[in-house]
């Protein structure tokens, strides 16, 4: 394989996964690891891509992709992650839900079967899915509706959520950086995140693969914050280390065919 195309596939795969590690390039190319680490350390120097002592992520860190475009990817994987984290969630629960695409995964599947749920939530789409329910009551915060996303943000929104001290709180995250922060794009949604972390008894974080290595501007917190992380695929070493220091279990689910 020549050069050029294989770097053009390497800046292609992550940007579709986010972060991909040397072992899986050398697998899929067929090719040394010396190989595979020139063509990252050559891409790295021309911006291209972000470059980690075992792998690589995008390099932008200003602007996520669009709402329609990431409802679309990972759809399946998003789907079976929140099959096993509402195994977690009782009959009974009270919840927050955020904002993002893997929460609305979840709570499609909190909707099938659960009972007596209270959920608060600044994600309009959580409260339409969850609305035809009438074993959940839904609470919808107030404030600033975002067009892009249905995601309500802004200090109207931040006072609401603050009134609240509920079981769980079932994260969406932007980039999981291999240092351990969690990072989002907008402000506005970071300090709302950070109240329902500060007001949850159990911080469930909820994130397909593409998201470990992923750069984002705002750090909300540190995966140490949490109670659990759900993911389809095993973590970068690094994510596993910090897990494994502060005795945060880890649920990885495998794709259901």
């Amino acid at each position: 394989m020549k050069q050029i195309p294989r770097h053009q596939q390497i800046i292609a795969l992550v940007q579709k996964q986010g972060y991909v590690s040397t072992d899986e390039l050398v697998e899929k190319f067929d090719v040394s690891p010396q190989t595979i680490r020139r063509d990252l350390n050559e891409l790295a120097n021309e911006n291209k891509i972000r470059r980690y002592h075992g792998g690589a992520t995008i390099p932008l860190s200003s602007e996520n992709t669009s709402y329609n475009a990431r409802k679309s990817m990972n759809l399946n994987e998003k789907d079976v992650i929140a099959e096993e984290v509402v195994k977690h969630i009782p009959d009974g629960a009270t919840l927050f839900i955020d904002i993002g695409t893997t929460p609305e995964a979840i709570a499609r599947a909190l909707s099938k079967n659960h009972k007596q749920l209270r959920v608060v939530t600044n994600n309009i789409n959580v409260a339409t899915i969850l609305m035809p329910n009438s074993e959940c009551t839904v609470i919808l915060a107030g404030g600033e509706v975002r067009n892009i996303d249905g995601g309500i943000v802004g200090e109207a929104t931040l006072d609401f959520v603050k009134q609240f001290r509920l079981d769980f709180g079932i994260l969406g995250i932007s980039g999981i950086d291999l240092d351990g922060s969690l990072l989002d794009f907008d402000y506005h949604e970071v300090r709302v995140k950070k109240v329902i972390i500060e007001n949850s008894r159990s911080v469930f974080l909820a994130v397909d693969h593409s998201k470990f290595g992923r750069n984002a501007m705002v750090k909300l917190g540190n995966i140490s914050q949490l109670h659990m992380l759900f993911t389809d695929k095993q973590p970068p070493k690094e994510i596993c280390s910090i897990l494994d220091e502060h005795s945060i279990p880890l649920q990885v689910t495998s794709k259901q065919n």
